[in-house]
């Protein structure tokens, strides 16, 4: 810029610049990440059918073809009435391709459910124990590093095999039975059931949680903007629900994205154990049970509820990789 330009009270390139907001930045830091933009994509063209299910298939969920000659039947096998078994029938002449979309539907929803309850259960006592410390601090650690040290898997088989074996029924509210039952396209009696695997798995899903939160509280509870909130008389509760909690979301969100294809991965294997979601509710886990008995004279069987398992898995683990990288504060603009 000239002199004479700076005489004139021309705008500076600096100036002229508008300062860019932190959601566009940590948006243009995400999409760099070319995996984790094909990852959300891909799950969303997967959770977009599994809504959509009862729309985009043509066979109810549980509809038996009984003049199939062959079960399984390979993909493209027809059906006496002339539909087209996409992806063939499976060992009771039910169309996979139906249950695949229903299976998606459940085994993401109980993934869902299980982050969203433990991840919040977990912030809350990991800020709880961050900005209170001492005894408290104190307490809920030591619970925390004991429930860490318990073999995870050998526990949720021996819970799931008493409670779901047992038809444990909880006390829910009829609305919530129904809005369940709506959700996952089951029966009331089938959606319980769900409910106990969700809770069963939220014994072990809060504690990474909670020591990202811990950590980010015991930093943010010495700030100067903590002690102004104190000075004018705000409340401990206001200050962890309005200020601790929402400060320290970054590292929980990217746990909770990465934490969701490691339950779905656990609650397939849950069921392919037969101790999680029982038939004839469909999850990609009992699909693989099943197709275990038929993999070797039919190898395609295991691939039906294998495949969008694995690109699940993955996908949420490239997504939480790019969410790490878009939220990390010490990579550049």
């Amino acid at each position: 810029m000239t002199i004479a330009a700076k005489a004139l009270g021309a705008p500076s390139r600096a100036e002229d610049t508008t300062q860019e907001s932190q959601l566009k930045v940590v948006a243009r830091r995400f999409f760099r990440h070319k995996l984790a933009v094909v990852s959300v994509i891909l799950l969303f063209i997967i959770f977009s059918a599994s809504l959509l299910a009862p729309v985009i298939t043509t066979f109810p969920r549980d509809a038996v073809d009984v003049s199939s000659s062959e079960r399984p039947a390979p993909p493209g096998a027809i059906s006496s009435d002339g539909r087209l078994h996409i992806l063939g029938v499976d060992h009771l002449g039910r169309d996979l391709f139906t249950r695949v979309l229903f299976a998606a539907r459940v085994s993401l929803s109980i993934a869902f459910m299980v982050v969203l309850i433990s991840e919040t259960f977990g912030a809350l006592l990991g800020a709880l124990a961050g900005f209170y410390g001492g005894r408290t601090d104190m307490i809920l650690s030591r619970i925390n590093e004991f429930m860490l040290t318990i073999p995870q898997l050998p526990i949720l088989l021996i819970i799931s095999a008493i409670l779901l074996k047992r038809d444990v029924v909880l006390p829910l509210p009829g609305f919530v039975n129904k809005l369940l039952s709506a959700l996952l396209l089951a029966p009331e009696r089938e959606a319980q059931k769900v409910v106990v695997l969700v809770l069963i798995l939220v014994i072990f899903g809060w504690l990474s949680a909670f020591r990202l939160m811990r950590d980010m509280a015991l930093t943010l509870s010495k700030q100067d903007f903590v002690e102004a909130l104190r000075a004018v008389g705000a409340s401990d509760a206001r200050i962890i629900l309005r200020h601790i909690i929402p400060n320290g979301l970054a590292p929980i969100l990217v746990n909770a994205s990465l934490s969701l294809g490691g339950i779905i991965v656990l609650e397939s294997a849950l069921s392919f154990l037969g101790l999680g979601v029982q038939d004839p509710t469909p999850t990609w886990g009992n699909m693989l049970d099943f197709a275990r008995a038929y993999m070797f004279k039919h190898p395609w069987l295991p691939l039906v509820p294998g495949i969008p398992l694995v690109i699940v898995s993955i996908g949420f683990n490239f997504i939480g990789d790019g969410l790490r990288d878009a939220l990390d504060p010490r990579l550049k603009r």
